[in-house]
């Protein structure tokens, strides 16, 4: 939402100051300047990135259109899912789990806990930890190096997404440059021509530069911090199974694994010690 509002906020301003200026509007709509810049931009985009990162840059810029998932509702589920699952551990064991860990499309619990279980990450993540703490006693500091690793990776992962959306946003003042100067060339072309006509051209062949450099620092490097933005935030959550999967692995009660995955989780996010209490005797 607030996506949208800025991007009004952005193209508003630059319209409503250039009318106050006694601009014509029209005058900037240079759709040759658009095709120019847009295809060039989009050429090298694809040209620089795998289809992967090309095809999430699109997801993940339409996703900045919802709101952020990462909510207090989310993190109270997350609390609720890691309780239960601890909980299961206790009473009946790790043997007691493997059902659910092999199967989790299939697991009772899961199925309470809608967010949790769409979630493409957190999900395997904390069912393939647990196979591994099935297989037997692992060392508190390997499986630290385990779950780093694997939370390093899916970082890496999905930051090649704003990164490569920085990057084109930088080239695209470039691409506007280009689109000037081809505009030059026309205008040089019709230098004979009457002084309105070469006007025109040279005011088309300016718009060519507005336009890059408006895209790139009033859309798209802003899509790119708003999208890494989006990304820390799932960085968050995934911490926090991450720090209640250590505490489980070291014998702790359930409770308190959960707490400290609660104090891992962003303050104004974060639910109450009693919230959190209320939470669990919900889960159990």
């Amino acid at each position: 939402m607030f996506v949208i509002v800025g991007l009004i906020v952005v193209f508003g301003s630059i319209l409503f100051g250039f009318t106050m200026h006694h601009g014509h509007i029209v005058v900037l709509l240079q759709w040759s300047e658009f095709v120019i810049i847009g295809g060039a931009a989009g050429g090298a985009f694809l040209v620089s990135n795998p289809m992967t990162v090309v095809v999430g840059s699109i997801k993940s810029s339409l996703a900045l259109l919802k709101p952020n998932p990462y909510s207090e509702k989310a993190y109270a589920e997350l609390l609720q899912v890691l309780y239960d699952v601890f909980q299961k551990a206790r009473k009946d064991g790790l043997v007691g789990l493997e059902t659910h860990i092999e199967e989790p499309d299939k697991s009772e619990i899961f199925k309470k806990y809608p967010f949790f279980r769409a979630h493409h990450h957190a999900l395997p993540f904390l069912c393939d930890t647990l196979k591994v703490l099935l297989t037997g006693a692992v060392e508190d500091h390997h499986l630290s190096e385990i779950l780093d690793l694997d939370l390093e990776r899916q970082h890496e992962e999905a930051r090649a997404i704003p990164v490569a959306m920085s990057k084109i946003g930088d080239a695209l003042p470039g691409f506007g440059i280009v689109a000037a100067v081809l505009g030059v060339v026309i205008t040089m072309a019709s230098i004979g021509g009457t002084a309105s006509e070469i006007g025109e051209k040279v005011a088309a062949a300016l718009v060519g530069t507005f336009l890059g450099i408006l895209l790139s620092y009033g859309v798209v490097n802003p899509l790119a911090s708003a999208i890494e933005a989006r990304l820390r935030a799932e960085s968050d959550y995934m911490s926090c199974i991450r720090t209640a999967l250590l505490a489980f692995a070291r014998g702790d009660a359930p409770m308190t694994c959960v707490e400290f995955a609660r104090r891992n989780i962003e303050p104004v996010e974060r639910p109450t010690f009693a919230e959190l209490e209320a939470l669990t005797r919900k889960a159990a």
